[in-house]
C-alpha cells in the first residue's frame, strides 16, 4: 500500500503548481479527504479521553465508558500533549483552532476583554458594558470589549431574540456592538484580526457550516461580510430554558418537556438541560450529514468543513446543582463523579450517531473527524479548588479589586452595574494609564505576599514576561498591562455552584483532548507536544489547501499536526 504523510502535500503542491488547479476543482468531488467535521467537546482533557477509552477502577465496573470515541481512537491519531490557547477562554480557543494563532495575532483575548483603540457601543449590552460617545474619525476612548450573549437582541430568548430568521448572525444587535474609529459597528467576524479556515475554504468553493453556543461565535465567519460561514446556528446558551418540542437526546431522553424544572434560568444551570440544549447542535450535524441546512428544512451541499461544540462535558465538570448534585471529578486521576460520567457518555453516544450519519451516507472515507477542545476546566483535583473571594471558608481578594482604583471604570469592580473585570481561574488587568503598571505590580505583590497570600497570585506576567506570550500592551491596543496566573485551584469567583473554570494557563486548563480519526489513517499515538492551533493549517493541507493562506500561519509560523499517514492516497 502507499502511504501518503501529509508532509507531503506541502512539497507537491509546490512543485507542481496543482494548488491553483485543486482550488477551482470542487473540494466534494476531489478523490480522498474532501469532509472534515470539527469537533470541540468544551472541557475535555486529553486524561479524559485516556480514563475513558481505557477504564478507571469505580466506574462503569473499571470498564472503558466511551465506546464510540474509542472505535474512532483505533483509527486515528491521539496527541497526549495537546495544548490549547494561552488564555484558555472559549474565545480565544476557537480561534485559535481556525485561524492557527494566538492572541499575538488574531487578536482574541477573552469573550469579555479590553481595546484601547476602540469606543463603546451605542447601547449598553445585555451583560452592563456602558454605552458611550463616539466621535468618528476621534480619538477612540477604549472600552471594554464583549463578545458574548450581551451583544444579542434579546439574551433570554433560545433564537438571541432575532427579528427575522431562526437567530445566528441576525441575533446581533448592532447597536450593542463596540465601535470603531469611524463609529461603524466591530461584528464579531471582523473582530478577528486574521482570517479562518472557514475563510479560506469558502472561497476556494467549498460549503461551510457551523454551530455553537452564541450568535457572537460568528467570529468564525472573520474577517468580511460575515457570510464566510454558509450555515451558522447557534441557540443561545444563556438562554431562559424552554421545552423543545420533537428533540429527543442521543441517549433516547425527550426533551419535549423540560427535563429539570427547578433550574430554568439558563441551560447551563442544569446537568440534564444542557443535554437539550447540545441535542439542538447534534441533531444540526445529522442534518447536515444528510445533505440538509440545520434545520433539515432544505436541501444543501454536505460540508467541506463543518462541526459543533459540545458544553455538556463543561457544565459536567464545574457545576454544583443545589440539592441536585455535584460535578468534576473525585480524584487528582481524574475520576468522574456520576454527574460528569452522563455528560460524556451523552458525547460518546452524539459522536457515535454522527458516524452512523457518515456511514449511512456513504461518507465515512472521505471524512476526516477531529475532536478537539477549546479549553480544559482547572483543577481536575477537587481537593485544589479554592474559590476568591470564597465560599465555603475561603476568603481573599482578587488582582481586579486590589487594583480598582487603576483601572479603566468598565473593568472596574467597583462599577456595580458593569460586566466586571475578566478574571476566572485567571486575571486580565489592563489599566486606565499602563504608565501605572509597575506601581501596580508593587501593589499586587505588597497585597500578597508568599506568607499571606490573599489573592493566590502563583505568577505574574507584565513587561518582558509578558512580552514573550503577546504583543507589547505599548504597540497592540489588545494586550492587558499585567496578567496574573493564580496558584494552581485557585478560582476568582463568589458564586457557589461552580468548583472549578478555565482561561487560566495551568495544566488542567490546556491539556485537552486531540484526536483524528478516518479509516484510512494509521493508528498512532503521538507524545511529541503540539497545539490546538495547528489544528488550522492541518485542515487546509489535507483538503489540498495551502496553509499559508492562512495569516496567522504566515506570521507565526504555525506548523501542520506531525504524525498523519494514510494507508491510501489522499490525493489525486
Amino acid at each position: 500500500m502507499t502511504k501518503w504523510r501529509i508532509a507531503n502535500l506541502g512539497i507537491l503542491v509546490a512543485a507542481s503548481g496543482w494548488l491553483p488547479l485543486l482550488q477551482a476543482q470542487s473540494l466534494s468531488s476531489r478523490p480522498g479527504i474532501s469532509h472534515v467535521l470539527l469537533i470541540s467537546v468544551d472541557g475535555m482533557h486529553a486524561v479524559d479521553y485516556l480514563n475513558c477509552v481505557s477504564g478507571v477502577p469505580g466506574v462503569n465496573s473499571g470498564q472503558p465508558y466511551c465506546p464510540n470515541i474509542a472505535a474512532l481512537g483505533k483509527q486515528g491519531v491521539n496527541y497526549t500533549d495537546t495544548s490549547t490557547s494561552k488564555p484558555s477562554d472559549s474565545f480565544p480557543g476557537l480561534m485559535a483552532i481556525i485561524t492557527g494563532g494566538s492572541p499575538r495575532t488574531m487578536g482574541v483575548f477573552y469573550d469579555v476583554a479590553y481595546d484601547r483603540a476602540l469606543n463603546p457601543p451605542a447601547q449598553t449590552t445585555g451583560n452592563g458594558v456602558a454605552a458611550g460617545p463616539c466621535t468618528a474619525g476621534g480619538t477612540p476612548s477604549g472600552t471594554t470589549t464583549e463578545y458574548e450573549e450581551g451583544i444579542d437582541f434579546d439574551q433570554t430568548k433560545l433564537n438571541g431574540g432575532a427579528p427575522s430568521g431562526g437567530g445566528g448572525i441576525n441575533s446581533i444587535n448592532p447597536a450593542r456592538l463596540i465601535r470603531d474609529s469611524n463609529c461603524s459597528p466591530v461584528y464579531p467576524w471582523n473582530f478577528v484580526r486574521t482570517n479562518t479556515i472557514f475563510g479560506v475554504i469558502h472561497a476556494a468553493g467549498g460549503y461551510t457550516a457551523w454551530s455553537d453556543k452564541h450568535p457572537s461565535y460568528s467570529s468564525v465567519s472573520g474577517p468580511g461580510d460575515g457570510t464566510n460561514v454558509n450555515d451558522y446556528y447557534s441557540p443561545e446558551v444563556n438562554s431562559t430554558v424552554v421545552a423543545l418540542p420533537g428533540v429527543t437526546t442521543p441517549t433516547g431522553i425527550s426533551c419535549a418537556s423540560i427535563r429539570d424544572t427547578t433550574q430554568t434560568g439558563s441551560w447551563t444551570d442544569s446537568f440534564e438541560n444542557i443535554q437539550c440544549y447540545d441535542s439542538l447542535k447534534v441533531n444540526a450535524i445529522l442534518n447536515e450529514i444528510k445533505g440538509q441546512n440545520h434545520d433539515g428544512t432544505a436541501s444543501a451541499p454536505v460540508p467541506n468543513l463543518f462541526g459543533m461544540n459540545f458544553q455538556v462535558v463543561s457544565v459536567g465538570q464545574k457545576l454544583i446543582e443545589k440539592n441536585v448534585a455535584t460535578g468534576g471529578y473525585q480524584d487528582a486521576m481524574g475520576t468522574p463523579t456520576t454527574s460528569l460520567l452522563n455528560e460524556i457518555e451523552f458525547v460518546d453516544a452524539s459522536i457515535g450517531a454522527f458516524v452512523s450519519a457518515l456511514d449511512s451516507a456513504g461518507l465515512s472515507s472521505s471524512t476526516l473527524i477531529i475532536i478537539t477542545a477549546k479549553h480544559g476546566q482547572s483543577p481536575i483535583d477537587p481537593a485544589r479548588f479554592y474559590p476568591i473571594p470564597g465560599h465555603s471558608g475561603t476568603n481573599g481578594e482578587s488582582p481586579a479589586n486590589i487594583l480598582a482604583s487603576l483601572l479603566p471604570f468598565s473593568e472596574s469592580p467597583a462599577n456595580a452595574s458593569g460586566i466586571g473585570p475578566t478574571e476566572d481561574d485567571i486575571s486580565l488587568i489592563w489599566l486606565a494609564n499602563s504608565s501605572q503598571t509597575a506601581n501596580a505590580v508593587s501593589m499586587l505583590e505588597t497585597a500578597s505576599p508568599v506568607t499571606n497570600n490573599i489573592a493566590g497570585i502563583g505568577q505574574i506576567f507584565w513587561g518582558p514576561t509578558l512580552a514573550q506570550m503577546f504583543n507589547p500592551p505599548a504597540t497592540d491596543s489588545r494586550s492587558p498591562d499585567i496578567v496574573v496566573a493564580p496558584q494552581v485551584g485557585v478560582v476568582y469567583t463568589g458564586s457557589t455552584a461552580k468548583l472549578s473554570e478555565h482561561g487560566g494557563f495551568a495544566h488542567d486548563d490546556t491539556n485537552v483532548i486531540l484526536l483524528l480519526s478516518n479509516p484510512n489513517l494509521m493508528p498512532a499515538t503521538i507524545t511529541t507536544p503540539v497545539q490546538t492551533a495547528e489544528v488550522a493549517p492541518t485542515v487546509l493541507s489535507i483538503l489540498g489547501l495551502s496553509p499559508d493562506s492562512l495569516e496567522s500561519v504566515q506570521k507565526e509560523g504555525t506548523t501542520s499536526l506531525p504524525g498523519i499517514v494514510f494507508s491510501t492516497a489522499v490525493w489525486p
